[in-house]
């Protein structure tokens, strides 16, 4: 079933503003808007936080706040589970790290989805073969979808993240990425989550294969981003327009202040919809952070510990 594109944003940024926290969490749907009300552009950015849980918790999203009110960042990644292959088909693997931070949702989770950040599971490569992009028919992508949906749905998670990285096509005897296998998943996926968040880093055989039998996964998508941090580079996903989109990238460890800074300004200025990071660690990096916040809300960060 092809589900089509009425800006899925309308469900981070605008169903149920009004309601309670506890409502909003509830349905999985709104969360993020009282916290970008408080931001004064007219067309308000947001921020996405990869986090590395083998080494920090997914929590510390919630730890940062714009001076005068408001979230920080509006989307925390669990970075990140694997796509693995057990010589038959592909199957979803959770390392003891992000199975822990799953584990210990109500510490790790749950905080900064009562701020109204969405949390998803971003789901990387793992050297065995198995990818988003060599599904071998439209029941393995289902089957594959089943699992992706189980573990939201179970940890109560926000949605799912695909980063197509590191898959080693071909290996163990699987096959080379093929037109159909990403399209069929995400459709699949949709289906089973439909009021979920599906967001897509822009990078491997996968971001070159995103129309299949007249549908364009970006019409199932809800955001995708840039993946080389410290660079600017639009994805071209048919289906998703600027307000879905982030074609800046920094590593907050990583990336120097003023290159974040020149970003966050082209960000504003070309008027696209996300700003994407990455290696938020369990330092204060308010410092850092706040020379990004000023050029896409106006406001300072600061760090609640």
């Amino acid at each position: 079933m092809s589900v089509p594109h009425i800006s899925r944003r309308r469900m981070l940024l605008g169903a149920g503003a009004g309601a309670g926290a506890a409502g909003l969490a509830a349905t999985g749907v709104g969360l993020a808007s009282s916290a970008l009300a408080a931001r004064p552009q007219a067309s308000p950015t947001l921020m996405t936080g990869y986090v590395e849980v083998n080494s920090h918790s997914v929590g510390n999203v919630a730890k940062y706040e714009l001076d005068g009110g408001g979230n920080v960042f509006d989307i925390g990644l669990i970075f990140a589970a694997n796509i693995n292959y057990d010589g038959q088909q592909a199957y979803l693997y959770n390392n003891p790290q992000v199975q822990a931070q799953l584990d210990g949702a109500d510490t790790h989770i749950r905080p900064a989805q009562a701020k109204g950040i969405k949390i998803l599971l971003s789901v990387l490569g793992n050297h065995q073969g198995a990818g988003f992009a060599n599904f071998p028919d439209r029941a393995a992508a289902e089957a594959f979808a089943d699992q992706l949906a189980d573990v939201v749905n179970r940890y109560g998670l926000d949605g799912i993240d695909f980063d197509d990285e590191w898959a080693d096509y071909g290996a163990n005897g699987t096959g080379q990425p093929n037109d159909f296998s990403f399209v069929y998943l995400v459709q699949a996926l949709r289906e089973r989550i439909p009021d979920k968040l599906i967001t897509l880093y822009y990078i491997g055989p996968t971001a070159s294969r995103l129309s299949y039998g007249g549908v364009n996964a970006g019409d199932l998508l809800d955001h995708s981003w840039n993946p080389y941090y410290g660079t600017w580079g639009v994805p071209d996903v048919p289906g998703l327009g600027k307000a879905e989109l982030a074609p800046a990238a920094i590593d907050i460890q990583g990336t120097p202040s003023s290159t974040a800074v020149s970003l966050a300004s082209q960000t504003v200025s070309e008027g696209y919809g996300v700003f994407n990071t990455y290696n938020l660690g369990s330092a204060d990096a308010s410092g850092y952070l706040s020379e990004v916040t000023r050029k896409l809300y106006g406001k300072a960060t600061l760090y609640t510990g």
